[in-house]
């Protein structure tokens, strides 16, 4: 039985209700957590209100920033727990739990060094004045975590806000707690005060509602579907509460005639493949040169067919998707391309291991979908990569920015000047020339333009969005 965390300290929800907690590997129940609601959440905000009152606020840059150090030291200590936890929670093979883990201490890294280095300016005014800005913290912000990657969503989200002066109260998603749990009882262990970190689980509608409307949450961060992206936004307007918020991807990968294919290939499969596909930043649309279309299909294809999809306790090349539901979301997709003629190139295999009961599915690569088929512009959030051909690059670029998404671009050209002029020309919060993202450094603010939502995360520009400025006019004499 895993209970809330909240003011240091593990907790009943006040309902008394659960929720089962199913491993993706073979549809099993195995933990329960609290099924909250909004007296849970009010008793967070509560305790994190008074932790900032009485100590965060008086807490110097230089020890939160010791205090993060802390914790990224612990959760590297405890790195193969950690990725038990999500493998088992989430079905990530463990590889990919792992870096996620490692990816988790290193956000705190990264903040930890930051804290201090958050600094206001000096304005020249007229004669007799003295301006200046001071970086200041929300005071309590609520962060509503996905359940594709908890720990590194938590660490870009409440590291940062944190780092910025902060104290946070966290909803992660129903699918995805156990991590989170986990990390804010290690958080208590190195020093961190009762209410800085508060964890309460439960249902989106019920506790995520509750959060996003709490007259104390000063600052909301979501990650997730641009519905409910729209839902948060509505509800934290009548209240006029900032937000940032990630709101996923179509994401295109764009291959000139002129690339070196040799190094392209293999990170357009893992683009796609990696978490099963469940990745907001997923290549899920690779763009290629008419000149080159047959044979790096053919390329792509054979790769897709090496692939192995099983348990994740086998650490395979893909583990299962996260519940039934998007298994059933994936197969829809597929039935659609089928209805519609489109071509399938390749798909991987489901090892004979996999149980019946678990939430598999093969990575697919389709061919020739039409640029306003829904499968080119709609985020499936599965294995399946969608490919097109184009004939220049005003076309190839007219392809790009066809969708409401605009989260990630990938562009593989050896053409300098044309590396340039694509990566101007794209509609895209990130564009990534002849990589696709750049090993996934926690230094490189992270967000998106139209539908993927606004404001960054990661890097030292998400501590401006984690603060307010105020600005002091102070006159001489």
């Amino acid at each position: 039985m895993q209970l809330n965390f909240i003011a240091n300290a593990s907790m009943a929800s006040a309902s008394g209700r659960t929720l089962a907690v199913l491993d993706p590997s073979d549809g099993q129940p195995f933990d329960e957590l609290q099924r909250s609601n909004a007296q849970d959440i009010d008793q967070a905000v509560h305790a994190a209100r008074q932790c900032f009152d009485a100590v965060w606020l008086k807490t110097s840059a230089a020890e939160r920033g010791r205090l993060l150090m802390r914790l990224s030291h612990k959760v590297a200590e405890h790195a193969e727990e950690l990725a038990a936890i999500e493998q088992r929670d989430c079905g990530k093979p463990t590889k990919q739990a792992r870096a996620d883990a490692l990816a988790l201490a290193r956000y705190f890294e990264f903040y930890a060094g930051a804290c201090d280095k958050l600094h206001g300016e000096t304005l020249p005014y007229q004669d007799g004045y003295s301006v200046l800005t001071w970086r200041e913290p929300h005071g309590v912000t609520g962060h509503i975590v996905p359940w594709n990657y908890p720990m590194q969503i938590f660490g870009r989200s409440v590291g940062g806000a944190l780092a910025a002066g902060n104290v946070c109260v966290v909803k992660p998603a129903e699918d995805a707690c156990l991590s989170l749990l986990r990390v804010a009882q290690l958080a208590a262990e190195v020093g961190f005060p009762a209410g800085a970190i508060n964890i309460v689980t439960g249902y989106g509608h019920e506790v995520g509602d509750a959060l996003a409307r709490h007259p104390g949450i000063q600052h909301i961060s979501f990650t997730g579907s641009p519905g409910v992206g729209t839902l948060i936004q509505q509800v934290a307007a009548e209240r006029h509460c900032p937000v940032t918020l990630e709101l996923g991807g179509k994401s295109p990968q764009i291959i000139f005639a002129d690339a070196d294919l040799n190094a392209a290939v293999p990170v357009v499969v893992n683009a796609i493949v990696q978490n099963a596909g469940q990745t907001c930043s997923a290549g899920a649309r690779v763009l290629i040169d008419s000149l080159i279309y047959e044979p790096l299909l053919e390329r792509l294809g054979q790769a897709f067919e090496q692939l192995r999809v099983g348990p994740a306790a086998l650490d395979l090349d893909v583990g299962p998707l996260i519940r039934q539901s998007q298994q059933q979301r994936v197969w829809d997709f597929l039935s659609d391309a089928q209805v519609a003629g489109i071509p399938m190139v390749a798909q991987g295999q489901i090892v004979d291991e996999a149980p019946e009961s678990g939430f598999y599915q093969a990575p697919t690569l389709l061919r020739d979908v039409p640029v306003d088929h829904r499968l080119a512009q709609e985020e499936i959030f599965g294995p399946v990569l969608c490919a097109m051909a184009f004939e220049d690059e005003d076309h190839a670029v007219a392809l790009a920015n066809a969708t409401r998404f605009g989260l990630v671009a990938g562009v593989w050209t050896r053409d300098g000047a044309r590396q340039f002029r694509v990566a101007k020309r794209l509609h895209s919060g990130q564009v990534f020339i002849n990589n696709y993202g750049a090993g996934g450094g926690v230094e490189l603010p992270f967000g998106g333009v139209k539908s993927s939502g606004y404001g960054r995360e990661k890097g030292f520009e998400a501590l401006y969005g984690f603060t307010t400025l105020k600005t002091v006019a102070i006159r001489h004499g």
